[in-house]
């Protein structure tokens, strides 16, 4: 989710990690926390794995709203005109029960098509959604179902 993340003052958060003995953790750091110090951010850094799975399970909430469902059938009648709301429905409805199963790099490009910005706050996370990207996603899911 690199570039895709920022903390609480606007910054870009970024992936580093750390070892201890075995174990490797993790995490995204804010840029102010890199470049001015601890005190810089109020979140100066997150668990990847926290953060990470709070993004997918927005999207996999994401892909059953049925204003979704809408707007991606509207945006693949734009390309292919013979696109059924049923099939956006249903290509959007596939990639929940199939996440678990894809390929860490497929997981990265839907997310990276997906999703435009991640906002971490002390209360949580606000994940921006890329409209167009759920429509390019429905109608590269409806054409392998085809």
């Amino acid at each position: 989710m690199k570039g895709l993340i920022f903390g609480p003052t606007g910054a870009a958060m970024s992936p580093t990690h750390t070892r201890k003995g075995n174990r490797l953790y993790r995490y995204y750091v804010s840029q102010d926390v890199l470049q001015h110090g601890r005190d810089a951010c109020p979140i100066g850094r997150v668990p990847a794995a926290e953060i990470e799975a709070a993004v997918v399970n927005q999207l996999r909430r994401v892909f059953l709203q049925p204003e979704i469902v809408i707007g991606t059938w509207r945006a693949a009648r734009e390309e292919q005109n013979d696109v059924t709301e049923e099939e956006a429905r249903e290509a959007l409805r596939q990639l929940d029960p199939i996440w678990e199963e894809l390929f860490p790099v497929e997981q990265t490009r839907i997310v990276q098509l997906l999703v435009e910005r991640v906002d971490v706050h002390e209360e949580g996370v606000d994940v921006r959604f890329r409209m167009n990207g759920i429509g390019a996603l429905a109608r590269e899911t409806a054409r392998r179902a085809a």
